[in-house]
């Protein structure tokens, strides 16, 4: 199983309930991990149309406000009190920590760049998610059926022993 090829599949009816077991549960694992993922790139997704929001509404609209105060924020609940020096330049967060100052044109066009992107990773991994999902139920219910038959065995065998 773990020695094959990658994309070479394994016929899952031919495993012991162990093993099965284990397959469920690296299964599990990873559908775990990929929709914990999911949740971080729509938390990402939604920051960032956070940011297109702050710059539609906050910036182009205070053209006439400028040198009137704004809360900055500096971390997701940490903001401090500023005043708006320039409406046609902002800073953005390009990412590990660096930040550039543009146009707020050009800032709308980054982050609809970055929630499209991140929008067809979202896809990609919703397609990923429902193909673990569903080879999680098709182990479960071998897994389930192998069991059945185990019972169904023993059962046959001790009454078979005792006539």
């Amino acid at each position: 199983m773990a020695s094959s090829p990658k994309g070479q599949g394994v016929d899952i009816t031919s495993l012991s309930l162990q093993q099965l077991s284990q397959v469920k549960k690296q299964f599990e694992d990873e559908l775990t991990h990929l929709t914990n993922s999911f949740a971080q790139l729509r938390a990402a997704q939604a920051k960032f149309r956070e940011c297109l929001r702050s710059i539609s509404t906050g910036v182009n609209s205070k053209t006439e406000g400028i040198g009137k105060p704004i809360l900055v924020p500096l971390t997701a609940s940490l903001y401090v009190p500023g005043t708006l020096a320039d409406a046609d330049k902002v800073i953005v967060d390009v990412g590990t920590g660096f930040y550039v100052e543009k146009s707020t044109k050009d800032a709308t066009k980054f982050y609809e760049g970055k929630v499209e992107e991140l929008g067809g990773n979202l896809k990609a991994l919703e397609k990923i998610i429902q193909e673990k999902t569903d080879g999680l139920r098709l182990i479960e219910d071998v897994l389930r059926q192998k069991v059945l038959n185990s019972n169904a065995a023993a059962t046959a065998s001790a009454s078979a022993s005792a006539s």
